[in-house]
């Protein structure tokens, strides 16, 4: 993932320097697909039609690496079927709460032109997460 979404990385640094606790996110975490992309200000255009379901699919996550910098990686395989037609660019995680939270966003490697009814996957360990 590109960005860490604002409130998301201030929650972060508060709770590594004990300013304040660390929020939990709810489970489980969601990848929502997006035809134009988000911005620190805006989420951007989710996916909508054919059995694509507002709200994304739930993702799950391995640990982080020890690497420089640490990545943590999906641990199964993301697979939305039945999609619209449409142009797939980026994709955003969010928690499950009530009103969910955005937590990361950013562009695809490469942008994927689906047909209606194609299936759009995302292999494991291809989406991944890691400060810099």
């Amino acid at each position: 993932m590109a960005a860490l979404h604002r409130g998301h990385a201030q929650a972060l640094i508060d709770a590594s320097l004990a300013t304040t606790t660390l929020p939990t996110s709810t489970s489980p975490i969601k990848c929502r697909l997006y035809t134009t992309s988000g911005t620190e200000n805006g989420a951007g255009t989710e996916v909508s039609g054919g059995s694509y379901v507002t709200g994304g699919s739930n993702v799950t996550f391995a640990a982080a690496t020890n690497a420089a910098p640490p990545v943590a990686s999906s641990s199964s395989l993301l697979s939305y079927t039945g999609m619209p037609a449409c142009t797939v660019v980026a994709v955003g995680l969010y928690d499950s709460a009530g009103t969910p939270k955005r937590l990361w966003f950013g562009d695809l490697a490469a942008s994927k032109v689906l047909n209606s009814g194609d299936t759009f996957q995302i292999a494991s360990g291809s989406l991944t997460c890691s400060l810099s």
